[in-house]
This record gives C-alpha cells, sequence and structure tokens, in this order.
C-alpha cells in the first residue's frame, strides 16, 4: 500500500493534512463499523472486510513511511477543512456500501437465473425424479438465496439513505456558516 492508496480508501486526496486524515478516518468508522451491521452476518463480515482496510489504511498513513509525502509532485493546494474531510469520509463510506451493493445486486440476478432455470429444468424433466427433485431443489435455493440478497439490498439502501441525509445536514450547516 502506498499513500496514494491509503488516501483514496479515505475519499481524500494527495494534499490531505493529519487532521483531515484523522476526521475522514472518524466518519469511515462511524458509517462502516461491523457492530452496526450485528443483525445481518453478511453484511457483518464485509464491513469488517473494510473496516480493516480503513484501519490499514490509517495505520499506513500515520506510520513513518505513510506520513512522508513526496513533494517532486505534489501541487500547491488549500489544505481541507474538517467538514470537508468529513464529507470525503462520507463519500468514501458510501463509494464501499454502493460496492457492497452492487455484488448483492448481482447475487440477486443470479438467484433469479437459478430460479428461473430450476423451474425449467423440473417442468421439462418432471418424468425423471431425481432431476426434477434436484431442480426443485435449485429453485428453493434460488428463492433463498433471493430473498437474502433482497433484504441485504434494503439494509444497505438505509445506510445509504442514511449517508445522504448526513451529507445534506453537514452541507446545510456549512451554508448558513
Amino acid at each position: 500500500m502506498n499513500r496514494t492508496e491509503a488516501l483514496n480508501i479515505l475519499g481524500l486526496d494527495d494534499d490531505a493534512s493529519a487532521a483531515d486524515i484523522k476526521s475522514a478516518y472518524r466518519e469511515c468508522v462511524q458509517i462502516l463499523h461491523p457492530d452496526r451491521f450485528a443483525n445481518n452476518k453478511k453484511l457483518q463480515d464485509r464491513a469488517t472486510e473494510q473496516f480493516k482496510r480503513l484501519q490499514d489504511a490509517y495505520d499506513y498513513l500515520n506510520s513513518a513511511s505513510g506520513s512522508k509525502q513526496s513533494r517532486s509532485s505534489a501541487r500547491p493546494r488549500q489544505a481541507y477543512s474538517a467538514r470537508e474531510a468529513q464529507l470525503a469520509g462520507l463519500e468514501a463510506a458510501r463509494t464501499q456500501l454502493v460496492a457492497q451493493r452492487d455484488a448483492l445486486v448481482d447475487e440477486r440476478r443470479n438467484a433469479i437465473i437459478m430460479i428461473a432455470a430450476g423451474a425449467i429444468i423440473a417442468l421439462f424433466l418432471r418424468r425423471i425424479v431425481w432431476a426434477a427433485g434436484l431442480a426443485g431443489t435449485l429453485v428453493i435455493w434460488g428463492i433463498v438465496t433471493l430473498a437474502g440478497a433482497c433484504r441485504n439490498i434494503t439494509t444497505l439502501d438505509e445506510h445509504l439513505g442514511e449517508i445522504e441525509m448526513q451529507k445534506r445536514q453537514l452541507e446545510e450547516n456549512w451554508e448558513e456558516d
């Protein structure tokens, strides 16, 4: 991992300060902490993976190798404000949740295909008992997978809605000041 990759995980640019990194990390941790997904084992496992990536990126940036910034390619830019860092953290968390949702949408599509294929096989091979039984099992497995994927997508959509609400509140507070 290099500094740029670690900053991208946190949703920051190359010129982020230590305070920006800390603020974006805290925002991401609040959103992606595995305990928020305690009622759903699959989402909790994915959140744990992403939480570890966040932790690794933050640890790298706080280590001696990550805190060094190459000045040869750095352009002078303004430092992030605390609000900009929070927005960057929200955007990084949103990006990771959208990636999870996209994977679940693919899983849902595969479950629908599984159900359709199982139903067609069962229909055409209904006279061969063992083939029809396997096709029925395929249909049931597809239904269970579809139900789980739909439930997980709903949960992720709720979390994405919370992120959008937090982002709007932060932008409204920013405009008021």
